[in-house]
């Protein structure tokens, strides 16, 4: 039985699966999800290192060439076949739901170690108005997590206080958000905590401007290097931040999309997202080095030899220019507050992606479907997380999610939807009926042949990397690495194509009509586009060629 064709016991029953008021709504909960922790601690790192003012054309080539478009195809199979991942890409082609339940466990990890980092910035935020980290930011972040490092990683069930009572917040409030649903709770908390985090920065922006040495920071940053932009490294570094910021392909963007009116401009939206996802990833990197510039000069040091990024800028190049810093209380709890708002709506929106694929799994109404993600996700997520084996193992999870879970997905889903289905032409004219920036050749070359290619160099290149390195990752150990790297990674997939063979229940949201009682589109025609006609209202009216 495919998607376009219901169960008799259920056709014509009504999916219950919420929406967004409009699209000013989506677009905050969009911006929500792709402004998240990357584009405050990872992008400035990554332009510094990648030819700094320079890196800014690799890097907007990459947004126009393969973020918007694989933004706009996320949009393009969610909003036209109204479902979660698995449901939307079973719908698309009944063969290619593996591809839905890999981004849904790909979220699903994500979702666990998260958290922790969120839990990090919330006590951090705290920890600021006293500055209780001291002149030793690096011990005191030892301290506080108690993480076994390199080769002394293992799996430990020994409990830090002070990070599970703050994980069972994140979790508790990621529970609330979550229950009161898509435009109460994931719509509302973003139309709330996006501007408050812009201002946020904003302010944090100004204030590390007036620091001393903040111009020499900028400089640092923006001094352009084009001899970099004969490097081919160079090029992935732009395309691979602008995959993980922009939170494309691993079914966030796809997921909101089903939420949205049928008459939604998607392209115009997308480009909305987009580019204001990429400006606050400029204006991150404004804050930083002008912070990080105060820094070096505090120390009497070069730029290079205080940049870092990830947890060592957050948790331990951060609180060491707050303790230096005039004001350094305003500027802590302003840098991570900013964490907190921008982790949180990105959190939610990871989280939204496993709770949908189980309310279409099994019909189930909002609370019941919230309840049965969230309390075990946050069960495993606070027992594994809040111990002494909470840093190394989000270490390790992070890297192979990433590196082999979003950008392997992506090259999957983007090979099989040009090559093996031929759904593009489908997809393209779907967008167009309503959107306000028309798509047409370039976004069948961008999807169809630069970002796979872009996407497998990636791959191969974050392989070679890893295999070619003298001893194991961060010197963790071998099994430590294979169990929760290699493994983790390549069980997402075969548990992914096990989960797409399970029947659907009768009851389950993918035999039902969506939320307006309308019939879900039919599967897509290979190589067809849909026929355009003077009387279709919306883009889910219109039917592939014959």
């Amino acid at each position: 039985m495919t998607a376009s064709t219901p169960s008799p016991t259920t056709a014509g029953r009504r999916a219950d699966r919420g929406a967004f008021s409009g699209r000013t709504a989506f677009i905050f909960a969009a911006i929500g999800s792709a402004v998240g922790l990357g584009n405050i601690w990872r992008f400035p790192a990554v332009a510094y290192e990648n030819g700094g003012g320079a890196f800014i054309l690799p890097y907007l080539v990459a947004l126009l060439t393969a973020g918007i478009p694989l933004l706009f195809l996320d949009y393009a199979i969610g909003h036209r076949w109204r479902g979660s991942a698995p449901a939307a890409w079973r719908r698309f082609k009944r063969w290619t739901e593996f591809i839905g339940w890999w981004q849904v466990l790909i979220a699903l990890i994500i979702a666990l170690y998260y958290a922790l980092i969120l839990a990090w910035a919330t006590n951090y935020t705290i920890f600021s108005f006293d500055q209780r980290w001291g002149d030793d930011a690096a011990g005191f972040f030892n301290e506080y997590t108690q993480a076994l490092g390199g080769a002394d990683a293992t799996i430990s069930f020994d409990v830090v206080p002070a990070v599970l009572i703050s994980m069972i917040v994140v979790w508790l409030a990621v529970i609330v958000v979550m229950a009161l649903g898509v435009q109460k709770g994931i719509a509302a908390s973003s139309v709330v905590f996006i501007p408050l985090l812009m201002i946020m920065f904003v302010i944090l922006v100004v204030r590390s401007l007036f620091l001393p040495g903040a111009i020499d920071g900028l400089e640092a940053l923006f001094q352009p290097n084009w001899g970099a932009l004969t490097d081919p490294a160079v090029w992935i570094a732009a395309y691979g931040q602008i995959f993980f910021s922009l939170s494309v392909a691993f079914g966030i963007m796809l997921t909101y999309a089903s939420y949205l009116k049928k008459k939604t401009d998607l392209t115009g939206s997308g480009l909305v997202v987009g580019f204001a996802n990429s400006s606050f990833e400029i204006l991150c990197g404004i804050g930083v080095f002008s912070a990080l510039g105060f820094m070096a000069q505090a120390q009497g040091v070069a730029i290079d030899e205080v940049v870092t990024d990830g947890v060592g800028l957050a948790f331990i190049a951060f609180p060491t220019i707050i303790s230096e810093a005039p004001a350094g209380a305003l500027i802590g709890v302003l840098f991570f507050g900013s964490l907190v708002l921008a982790g949180f709506t990105s959190l939610v929106s990871i989280v939204e992606v496993v709770i949908a694929a189980i309310q279409d799994k099994f019909g189930l109404s909002r609370l019941p479907a919230t309840l049965g993600v969230c309390v075990p996700l946050a069960v495993v997520s606070t027992v594994l997380f809040s111990t002494t084996s909470g840093l190394p193992l989000l270490d390790v999870l992070d890297k192979w999610a990433n590196e082999y879970g979003i950008v392997a997905a992506a090259l999957v889903s983007t090979i099989i939807v040009t090559y093996a289905v031929r759904g593009l032409p489908t997809l393209r004219d779907h967008l167009n009926l309503k959107g306000t920036f028309p798509i047409g050749r370039w976004w069948l070359v961008c999807v169809g042949a630069i970002a796979p290619i872009v996407l497998g160099v990636s791959l191969a290149f974050g392989t070679r990397d890893l295999l070619l390195a003298e001893g194991n990752y961060e010197g963790y150990p071998g099994w430590f690495v294979l169990l929760f790297g290699w493994l983790m990674a390549i069980g997402l997939v075969v548990v992914a194509i096990g989960l797409s063979l399970i029947p659907w229940p009768a009851g389950s949201n993918l035999y039902k009509d969506d939320s307006d009682g309308d019939p879900i589109a039919p599967e897509a025609v290979a190589g067809k586009g849909l026929v355009t006609t003077p009387e279709a209202s919306t883009p889910h009216e219109l039917r592939s060629r014959e």
